[in-house]
Order: structure tokens, then sequence, then C-alpha cells
């Protein structure tokens, strides 16, 4: 697919913007580990470069912090008042790539034996990484000292937690809604949607405000087959009584309720109401909203700022659901800590348990496009300001509550990328949802049978 789909009436879709998005290419699944990639991961158990004890006894801390713009200023903040405080350890946060590329920038890094003692993981690349006997295990760190560790969010405790014990910190939660253009509402003479409301009242609201003559679409959906294709249907597979992966770990637990999902993709596709992004990173989807010809996108938190900006006036509501039960995703990433020895795991460890702290968090959280980690973190009140100060922003919030989680298991980047080409051949007419299930059900229960 080199070139994307005309917009209605013949226009070409918007270009994206020039600036890379801090969710470019989304929340893990994109880094799929070969056979031998995984095979470094286990074989890389050289030392990362000494002890990191200075002479005057300071100990220093290199982080791969994968942020750019707001976030790596945000980042930098907190570095440099952690540095200020803690005398005897100075994180160093010049190393490392972007997120996207983080996976495998670690896992040459392994196989070298030259790794950071910090990098910021994919919460969906954190089982992959986890093999790897460099990766410290956090649990006693967390169930210790002030770590407010049941007070944050479960999908934040669960992405961290592979096989019962935790490998990494929560460094970034966000959920999943839906954003309305109300302007686009108002003139489609269509009653903007409220909590409840269902999967056949989307197809229908999004067929409604399609209109070709003025080349507005309904809703978008990413159309490449990544993890930002995918982790929109999760939410809906759920709902169904369906899992990612079966109880018995021998196969994907969607066979039947991902057809009746992919019915909803077909519905959308058929009635030509959804814009399908040709390419990486949602951007042109995002940038159609922002320009007024899409009505509803399915989005998260840390596209709210470019909506303000763009001076849409816009109404945030829960994703639909089947059952008329809440239910979203959650998608947080991690931050990872690696054992170059004893000294700096434990200077490690204490700044990642000062950055997760609800003093930090909230700052973090409000500078770089965050929810809240912890039930402690969203009850200060700078973040009830920004609540206030942002409109929608308590819908995200509050699907925490329900949000699940992709599973922690090695396996789930084949899975992912399986249901992929699924969603793809579906959005673009290419295959049914029963036969394209079929096809997804087959390579993905191929590789849930490998040993890990």
């Amino acid at each position: 697919m080199t070139e994307g789909p005309a917009m209605p009436g013949g226009s070409p879709p918007p270009a994206g913007p020039a600036r890379p998005s801090r969710r470019d290419v989304l929340r893990g699944g994109t880094g799929l580990l070969s056979g031998a990639a995984a095979a470094t991961l286990l074989a890389g158990c050289g030392s990362g470069g000494g002890d990191g004890v200075g002479a005057d006894g300071r100990v220093t801390v290199e982080l791969w912090h994968g942020q750019t713009d707001t976030g790596r200023a945000a980042i930098q903040k907190l570095v440099d008042e952690f540095n200020r405080t803690h005398p005897k350890i100075r994180v160093d946060p010049g190393g490392g790539v972007l997120s996207d590329a983080m996976l495998q920038k670690v896992t040459a890094a392994l196989a070298s034996g030259s790794y950071p003692d910090i990098a910021y993981i994919f919460g969906s690349d954190l089982a992959s990484i986890a093999r790897s006997p460099k990766v410290a295990d956090l649990t006693a760190t967390v169930a210790h000292g002030p770590t407010p560790w049941r007070q944050f969010w479960t999908p934040a405790r669960e992405a961290v937690t592979v096989n019962k014990r935790v490998r990494a910190a929560p460094a970034l939660i966000d959920s999943l809604a839906v954003v309305c253009n109300k302007k686009l509402f108002a003139r489609a003479g269509v009653p903007l949607p409220e909590a409840g409301w269902t999967w056949d009242e989307f197809t229908a609201t999004a067929k409604k405000l399609t209109s070709h003559a003025d080349g507005t679409f309904g809703t978008g959906w990413p159309g490449v087959g990544d993890e930002d294709t995918v982790w929109r249907l999760w939410p809906m597979i759920w709902d169904l009584g369906g899992e990612v992966i079966a109880a018995d770990g021998h196969g994907i637990g969607f066979e039947d309720t991902g057809v009746r999902a992919l019915e909803t993709v077909a519905k959308l596709a058929a009635d030509k109401s959804v814009y399908i992004d040709p390419k990486p990173g949602s951007e042109q989807m995002y940038q159609v909203f922002l320009s007024g010809r899409m009505g509803m996108v399915v989005t998260g938190p840390w596209q709210l700022p470019d909506i303000v900006q763009a001076k849409v006036d816009y109404h945030v509501v829960p994703l639909p659901s089947y059952s008329g039960k809440a239910m979203t995703i959650s998608g947080p990433d991690t931050w990872t800590v690696f054992d170059n020895g004893s000294a700096r795991v434990a200077a490690a460890r204490t700044f990642v348990e000062w950055l997760i702290q609800p003093a930090q968090d909230v700052r973090w959280d409000i500078q770089a496009g965050s929810l809240p980690l912890s039930r402690s973190t969203q009850a200060l009140g700078a973040w009830q300001a920004q609540t206030a100060g942002t409109k929608g922003l308590s819908v995200f919030t509050q699907a925490l509550e329900t949000a699940r989680v992709r599973p922690a298991h090695p396996a789930y980047p084949q899975i992912s990328e399986a249901l992929g080409q699924a969603i793809t051949a579906v959005l673009l007419g290419r295959s049914t949802p029963a036969k394209a299930l079929r096809g997804c059900a087959h390579e993905a229960n191929a590789a849930l049978l490998i040993p890990r």
C-alpha cells in the first residue's frame, strides 16, 4: 500500500505534520524479535560498562528515556531535580534512541554487553526483554518503601508483571475513548453520543456523519496492520467475552469473538464511513479529524493538546460496547532496570522509585501528556486542576477503572501481527471477517506453540 485512499469528492488526504508524534509507532507490538534477536537477549550477559562508582563515591546511572519534544524536556527537569536532591547518584539521560526504536537498540546493547541502567520499554515488549537475565527484578522494590503499588491502576500493575514477578516500573498510562467533532454532529443533525452507547450505534452514527459531497468521514482506522491498527480491536473482543490468549495458553482466545468484532469493522468499510490511514503513526487520520473532516476518532489523551490547538469544538465519550458494560484498553509503558552491578542497580531502583511517586508523577503526567499512574496522583490538587482545565480529560482517567491491558507474553507481537493483517484485509475489502480470522488464528496459534 503505497498511497492513501482518496478523500470523498476526489481531494487527497491532508499531509501529516513534519514533527514526530510521541506515539508515532504505538506502544509495543512493533518490534518483532526474530529467533536470532531473541537469542542475543538470552546471550547478552556481559557487564554494561563498569560499576559506575566514581572516586567520590557517587554512582552514575545511564538512562535511555526515549522521549522527544515535550516529553524530553519533562524528563530532563525531573532528572535535574533528582540529581540536586540525591548527591550520591547522578542520572545521565543523554543516551538511547526514540521509544519506537528502543527494543532494537536495547537488544543490540544486551548482545554487545554495553547496555543502560534504565530504558523506556513499551509494555508489550517487556515480556520479550525480560527473558534476558540482565533485567532486574523489582518485585521487592515495589513491595516495600514509598512506592504506591496498591494505588497504581490495575493496568499499570499488570503491564509490568511477567510470570507473577514485577520486571519494571510503570512509566506512562493511557486509555482509549471517542472524541467527537461537535460542529459536524450539529451539521448532520445527529445527537452527541453518551456513555453506554453501542457499537451498532457507533457504525450508524459514522454513516450519518459521512458526506461524500463535503469530503467528510464518520470515523477513521489505522490501516497498515501495525499495533495501532490492532489495539483498537481488543476492547471489542474482550467485551464479547474473548481473550488474547486462551486459558490453556496453547491458542488464541478470540476465534469466535474476533469474527464478531471484525464484522463491525466490515460494516464501517462497507458504508464507506471510515477513513483508512495508509501510513504508520495514524498522523493522516488525526489530520483529517483536526481539519474538521471527520466526525469521530478513537484516540487517547495524548491527542487532546493538538485538538485544542486546532480549535476543534469537541466532546469526549467512552468507547461503545456490545454488552452495555464499560470497556477500554490501556497501553502502559515501563521504566525497565538492567543489572550493571549491585551499586548501579541500587541507584537505578532509587531513581525509578522516586520518579513514580505522586509528587513527580503528576508533573510528568501534565508536562508529557500521560494520565496519572495511581489514584494517589489523581487525588493531587495539581491533577485536579489539570482535569478542570482540560475538557474530556476526566473521561480518559475514569476509563482506567475498567481498562484492560494486552498480555505480557513473548508471543504477543506475532499475535498482533497476524491480527493486524486480518483487520487490514477487512478494512480494504480483501477478505471477509471469518476468512481473515481463520488466517490470523493459523499464524497466531503457531506462534503460541513455540517453546519460550
